[in-house]
């Protein structure tokens, strides 16, 4: 199981009350719904293995230098000129839950793994294709994670928790399929083509104007590849290709030459684990996780995590 980190504590502290305060006031709320969040996954779905995924870097260079837009609208002052390397803006209650969260995470002896220089949606794509031997649960409320769903070598599934994780769909390639009106036998990596040409102004792409979701679905199933896409563009004489679909993808030419490496989740990044990723069934530090919880108020969300890793 790969948990997307951040994707989970913003859910967390946006859906728990911010009342929910250590003896000091410092909220825990992020905290206490990332643990139980983590509880209720190894209840129900007993990993072996488990591994927190972290953004070490939330807005890559490589991404911004294809796309300067990527993420741009996220970064206070001029969006348009904004460099990589600026720390996200995290709200001022969840920004202190971060660290007492990973320290909680370690004590307990759950891995987290980063890679720098990229997010934390490369780190679980990295991981994700390196397995040969267990089956893979990704957890996220990001869609862009449903381009790793896969059937072979072994199975990789999403645990899309958009709408929150009591709500939750479990998609693989034929679910993903039937969801977008996308080629079964692809599915993962059609599903990222879609996302270049529909677009998503919550990451700051652009997409192609004009090009909804559906034309998008139909046009990704039309061809086998993005670079056979492409290249259709400009070749006048496929006729795959109406001559009003054709302007609109010719008038973003541009965009297209460079929105790949943006969309696409990468496989190959510098993963480091902090611990093994092997799930204990019992607290690895339970003398620091103790202090943690006495300290932080959370006693209620680490009785559940400790008694889903004991059933586990």
């Amino acid at each position: 199981m790969l948990l997307d980190s951040a994707s989970l504590y913003f859910r967390a502290f946006y859906g728990v009350p911010d009342t929910i305060t250590a003896p000091d006031g410092t909220p825990v709320n992020a905290i206490r719904g990332f643990t139980d969040m983590v509880a209720r996954l190894v209840s129900e779905h007993r990993p072996t293995r488990l591994v927190a995924c972290l953004d070490l870097d939330w807005r890559p260079a490589f991404r911004v230098a294809a796309l300067p837009s990527y993420k741009a609208h996220r970064v206070p002052g001029r969006p348009d000129t904004a460099p990589p390397g600026i720390p996200e803006v995290v709200p001022p209650g969840l920004a202190p839950q971060i660290p007492v969260l990973r320290e909680l995470l370690a004590a307990a002896g759950i891995a987290t793994a980063g890679a720098a220089g990229y997010e934390a949606d490369d780190v679980i794509g990295t991981l994700a294709a390196a397995e040969r031997t267990d089956p893979v649960i990704a957890v996220s409320g990001d869609r862009d994670l449903m381009q790793i769903v896969r059937d072979d070598p072994v199975p990789v599934r999403l645990l899309y928790a958009g709408r929150g994780l009591a709500k939750a769909e479990l998609l693989g390639p034929a679910e993903v399929a039937v969801k977008y009106g996308l080629p079964a036998n692809r599915a993962g990596t059609a599903y990222a083509e879609l996302a270049m040409l529909r677009g998503d102004p919550s990451d700051g792409l652009p997409g192609v104007p004009g090009i909804g979701a559906k034309t998008a679905a139909t046009l990704v199933g039309r061809f086998g590849s993005w670079t056979d896409l492409c290249a259709a563009v400009l070749d006048r004489t496929d006729r795959r290709l109406a001559p009003p679909i054709r302007a609109k993808l010719a008038a973003a030419a541009g965009y297209l030459a460079v929105v790949e490496p943006v969309v696409r989740v990468a496989v190959d990044a510098p993963v480091e684990l902090d611990l093994p990723d092997l799930l204990p069934t019992a607290f690895t530090d339970s003398d620091r996780v103790a202090e943690l919880t006495e300290q932080w108020a959370l006693s209620g969300s680490v009785d559940r995590l400790a008694v889903a890793l004991a059933r586990r």
